[in-house]
């Protein structure tokens, strides 16, 4: 009885919180996944680069695992739809833990790049599965007045362990137990965060096929790509989610080697540094869902994330080369642009209320955008470095955030969504709204 009474109290805090209660330890779960899978992020690029690997093709690593991750990003939506979220993240925990292995026993330890190439690649289709199955599920499973809130507790989630949380581990367990055991304790964190979630997690919604029955999974899987034109507000917001975060994914293949090399900072201080800005990002990831609950999606998107980034990306470099050495100015330019970057977070609850009727291929749009920029990202290194260096690509970043601003204030709700959205209120409908969508 003691136990129901602790459980009700802390869910009922979580809803408090603005994390739909019935999912709340999928969240924990998230996090921890997600510390396991950022651990390698801030020093994958170095590490490869030290064992000889040339940083083009360490480049080339990067964007063709962001390939795949993009590929497994849009399929997670109609995957959820024909299976059920839960499945879905089950498949995706399976992968990831499988390729890892591939990856650091077969790859790293012998310095095979092309098994390194081969694992990493087929792993990059794990971890989008996980994440985006859930968002699936908490989009399908969360009152429209919680969406806010709880796409804001998501990405605190997933940014909170990659890279934050994982970079923060990486910084301090290298020194203790080494690089190589570093890349293993990933494995563990991966597993324990996936089945914490999976099996402490019993919403009942996650375990249905979310398409009516005897829906075909061809007419699933095109109606996922076919939304980016029939409702064309869903290809602005990929465009959209694919430059929030693609400066990330650059910044983790050239910021390394500028701040160790020019800025004169220690692997140790830059991991360090990386998790500073992603502490400043997972806070205003909440913050950010919150306000866009009562000011407007929009409003925080295109000015928060948009101008703001737009401005931040260049203080970001160029401050820091003003100070060289200085570690806490160049925390401050850092957090200032993880904070920035957090303030697109309110897309993850826009786009269900865009389109209320096929909330999982609309998030499958916003889940490919999010995918693409793992790989958008080195590929704007890998093509524009030779222009004019990494100043070049941050000029290119901040233009391209403008542009994102301008893009934003476009993605309203139209009134049949608003009609449509009210209608499902009013009868109660928050699970079943993705099911009555095919039926329209």
């Amino acid at each position: 009885m003691k136990q129901t009474d602790v459980l009700s109290q802390r869910t009922s805090f979580a809803d408090k919180l603005g994390i739909p209660t019935p999912l709340f330890w999928g969240f924990v779960g998230l996090l921890f996944f997600m510390i396991g899978d950022g651990v390698e992020a801030g020093y994958l690029a170095p590490y490869l680069e030290g064992q000889g690997i040339s940083s083009r093709d360490t480049a080339l690593l990067f964007t063709i695992y962001g390939v795949t991750v993009s590929i497994s990003s849009w399929v997670s939506g109609p995957l959820s739809d024909l299976w059920g979220p839960k499945r879905v993240m089950w498949i995706g925990l399976a992968i990831w833990a499988v390729f890892e292995v591939a990856f650091l026993s077969m790859g790293v330890a012998t310095n095979s790049y092309s098994i390194m190439l081969a694992a990493y690649t087929m792993r990059g289709f794990g971890y989008p599965l996980f994440t985006y199955g859930f968002l699936v599920w908490i989009a399908a499973a969360t009152p429209r007045h919680q969406l806010g809130s709880a796409a804001g507790w998501f990405w605190f989630a997933f940014s909170g362990g990659l890279p934050t949380l994982g970079s923060l581990f990486a910084s301090f367990a290298i020194p203790v137990i080494g690089e190589m055991m570093t890349f293993w304790s990933s494995l563990v964190l991966v597993l324990f965060g996936g089945l914490l979630a999976l099996l402490m997690t019993r919403e009942p919604t996650g375990s249905k096929r979310l398409a009516p029955p005897g829906t075909a999974a061809g007419t699933i899987f095109f109606s996922s790509v076919s939304i980016l034109w029939r409702e064309p507000k869903t290809f602005i917001a990929m465009i959209v989610r694919i430059i929030d975060t693609a400066s990330e994914y650059a910044f983790l293949v050239i910021m390394p080697a500028f701040f160790t090399k020019v800025i004169g900072f220690s692997l140790s201080q830059w991991l360090q540094l990386l998790s500073i800005i992603f502490l400043a990002n997972i806070l205003v990831n909440l913050v950010s869902g919150m306000m866009a609950d009562r000011l407007g999606h929009r409003s925080v998107v295109a000015i928060g994330g948009g101008v703001g980034a737009a401005i931040t990306v260049l203080l970001f470099y160029y401050v820091p080369l003003m100070f060289p050495g200085n570690f806490a100015i160049a925390a401050a330019m850092g957090a200032l642009y993880g904070a920035t970057v957090a303030a697109f977070v309110p897309l993850s609850g826009l786009m269900p209320q865009i389109c209320p009727k096929e909330k999982a291929a609309a998030l499958s749009a916003l889940g490919l955008g999010a995918g693409a920029s793992t790989w958008v990202g080195p590929a704007v290194v890998t093509w524009f470095e030779s222009w004019h260096g990494i100043e070049g690509i941050i000029w290119i970043f901040s233009g391209l955030y403008l542009l994102s601003a301008l893009l934003t204030i476009t993605l309203t709700i139209s009134p049949e969504a608003r009609r449509y959205m009210d209608e499902a209120a009013a009868r109660g409908d928050i699970a079943e709204e993705l099911a009555a969508a095919d039926h329209h």
